[in-house]
């Protein structure tokens, strides 16, 4: 059974059938450009959609919420996430032009009209946003640099804004310049699937 049926019991129609056609258009375009591991089109739901909606439980984006996801590579976690919180204002951004094309078509497919898509570097983004998400792109305190010039001082939402981070492994070393701000985040607190039992939602706000 598609996990997101019991952990987003709540989720409309068109949501449902947004996430329910993920599955066939990422295999489609997988056979042509590589976005996601073979091993893991098997799992794509849990390793790839749930684990990005975990920061869905973390936060919800309250409407009019400008969101960067930094270094999207196949639309993780900006997709699942825009496909979530349909109110909130997506930018995927990412250096690497095919992966970007095929999250391009992916957004078109399904009508995700939050979405804007765009073949970027991080550091050369000239926008604001209330959070930069992001997954597996690169150390926090390099990420953090990239990224803290963007995020506007002025929240709205039941958080401060700032970087959310999906990581998995040892953090410690990351974490250090950031020990008295970050908050971290078990993703086992939300989901059972042994998958998550090692990754971590890491939260560091901008002041």
């Amino acid at each position: 059974m598609n996990p997101l049926v019991t952990h987003f019991p709540g989720l409309s129609l068109r949501q449902m059938e947004q996430f329910e056609r993920l599955g066939a258009l990422y295999r489609e375009w997988n056979e042509r450009i590589n976005v996601i591991s073979r091993k893991d089109m098997e799992e794509l739901y849990t390793h790839h959609v749930l684990h990005s909606l975990s920061i869905g439980r973390f936060i919800s984006f309250k409407p009019a919420t400008r969101i960067l996801d930094a270094g999207t590579g196949g639309g993780f976690p900006g997709v699942p996430l825009a496909i979530l919180f349909p109110e909130a204002s997506f930018i995927l951004a990412d250096s690497i032009g095919k992966k970007i094309r095929v999250v391009q078509a992916i957004c078109g497919e399904i009508g995700l009209d939050n979405v804007r898509v765009v073949s970027a570097r991080v550091e050369s983004i000239r926008e604001s946003f209330d959070f930069v998400v992001a997954r597996a792109v690169t150390t926090l305190p390099v990420l953090y640099r990239w990224v803290k010039p963007l995020i506007s001082r002025e929240g709205f939402n039941d958080i401060s804004n700032g970087l959310i981070c999906l990581k998995g492994g040892e953090l410690e070393p990351e974490l250090k310049p950031f020990r008295e701000q970050a908050q971290v985040v078990s993703v086992s607190s939300f989901f059972e699937e042994p998958y998550f039992e090692e990754k971590k939602i890491i939260f560091i706000p901008v002041c």
